[in-house]
């Protein structure tokens, strides 16, 4: 499905049909077509090919004949005539020439193909299909319950409603045959359907219900894959797995399909290498086969008591053997022992920003000691500086201490008949010093009104 958020930067387009994640069918998986015919021009004469296929839930599709001629677009909901009378809904999977090749890819002949196509999905219809599918849950336990009751070894796994709600398909799984009269005889009762009952493996049970597996993306059995081949545990043995049935077993508790993907290959790699071979005869003792790499076409070989594994080739382990059974025996496998190359490993910091757009643990440290220390060096430049106003206050303060503790000489004017009195000295002396108080509180408002800023009025 495309996107236009992922890591990538300006997103994806899926290679089918382009939709972005907005079309109808749910997601471009096993069930999906891309119709590459629909963007060419056809001929003027063209008839369109009349079968359609359809598709319903659970990897099921059917092919439907368009006796009508009505215009069909890939998505579509369309009413179909059902498998036992009513009919039933889906979507259109495929329409055009296609749909000939998948006839003959299912060898499926075009006259087998009877049932039709009565009209495009209605509003009544779609709703009523919509309460038919939200029955389906409630529908399949209680199904269970009945079940448990009777006593049957099977189990109920799916339930899948017809498109008009009188008829209803379960899919069950059981190790053997199970005689479901009775449970037939009540699930009418209690449900009121027709019922129809459908036993189906392990693999296609968890190909209905999907899941991920431990690999960590969905299913192939839910995606994409349609035939289930036999999966036996020799597919391990060959690729030199552990037997271990947590590990090898899926979800529908089988082996799993995986196991046959790369089987040929590594089948094809063992033409090389001898098979059932145990030990190699030497002069020193019996040196035991270890493992096998299939691939580097390398066999480890070890003596008793030793634990240091010795490394061979292939051709060298045919050539030991060919001696031992002439009665043979090289010197020491130590000497013949092959040069595995060793990779230095080379630590790497990820810048973690580039690779998936997050910011470092590491990356702000430096910035943030220098701005540390650019914020002690003001600190201490606004210390030096509030120190130097205020000494250069208190000399300020000094001075007009001083100036004031000096004592006021007045010249004393020549007057004829004398100095003055010891009043007139007095009342000059008042008045110098309350000029001096008036100067000191013109330069303290001054300096208030230096220090307030503009936008505040001065007070003072």
């Amino acid at each position: 499905m495309g996107c236009g958020s992922c890591s990538s930067g300006g997103g994806c387009a899926p290679a089918g049909c382009k939709s972005n994640g907005s079309c109808l069918t749910g997601g471009c998986q096993k069930m999906e077509v891309y119709d590459w015919l629909s963007n060419l021009d056809m001929p003027s004469n063209y008839i369109p090919f009349q079968i359609v296929e359809v598709k319903f839930k659970g990897s099921r599709k059917e092919f439907f004949v368009n006796t009508d001629n009505i215009y069909l677009e890939i998505g579509e909901l369309v009413a179909v005539e059902g498998p036992t009378g009513g009919y039933d809904i889906g979507h259109i999977s495929l329409t055009g020439e296609l749909v000939r090749t998948q006839l003959k890819r299912r060898k499926t002949p075009i006259d087998q193909v009877t049932r039709k196509i009565y009209r495009k999905a209605t509003e009544a219809d779609v709703e009523k299909w919509k309460i038919a599918k939200g029955l389906e849950w409630e529908t399949m336990h209680k199904a269970r319950t009945l079940a448990l009751d009777l006593k049957l070894s099977m189990k109920i796994s799916d339930v899948d409603y017809q498109g008009d709600r009188t008829k209803a398909t379960f899919f069950y799984t059981a190790e053997g045959r199970v005689d479901f009269r009775e449970l037939i005889k009540k699930m009418a009762e209690t449900f009121r359907i027709r019922i129809e009952m459908r036993q189906i493996g392990m693999r296609q049970e968890a190909g209905r219900l999907g899941g991920i597996g431990s690999c960590g993306r969905e299913l192939c059995c839910s995606t994409w894959l349609t035939n289930f081949k036999t999966v036996s545990t020799a597919a391990a043995r060959y690729q030199n797995l552990s037997l271990n049935t947590l590990k090898l077993a899926g979800q529908c508790g089988k082996l799993k399909c995986c196991l046959n993907y790369e089987l040929d290959t590594y089948l094809d790699a063992l033409k090389d290498i001898p098979d059932r071979i145990e030990a190699l005869q030497t002069e020193v003792g019996v040196a035991r086969h270890q493992k096998t790499d299939i691939f580097k076409k390398l066999m480890w070989f070890s003596y008793a008591n030793q634990e240091d594994w010795i490394p061979l080739k292939v051709d060298r382990v045919k050539e030991i053997m060919a001696m031992n059974k002439k009665g043979e025996k090289p010197n020491n496998l130590k000497d013949e022992a092959v040069e595995l190359k060793t990779t230095t490993i080379v630590e790497k910091v990820h810048d973690y920003e580039n690779v998936v757009g997050q910011d470092s643990l590491t990356r702000l440290d430096d910035k943030s000691r220098n701005r540390n220390a650019n914020h002690k060096n003001r600190n201490n430049k606004n210390r030096n500086q509030g120190s130097g106003a205020q000494q250069g206050t208190g000399n300020q303060k000094n001075l007009q201490s001083k100036q004031q503790q000096k004592p006021v000489e007045t010249k004393q004017p020549l007057v004829k008949g004398g100095p003055k009195n010891e009043a007139e000295e007095g009342a000059s002396n008042k008045a110098q010093n309350r000029n001096n108080r008036n100067r000191n509180k013109n330069r303290n408002r001054n300096h208030k009104g230096k220090d307030q800023s503009p936008d505040k009025p001065n007070n003072g």
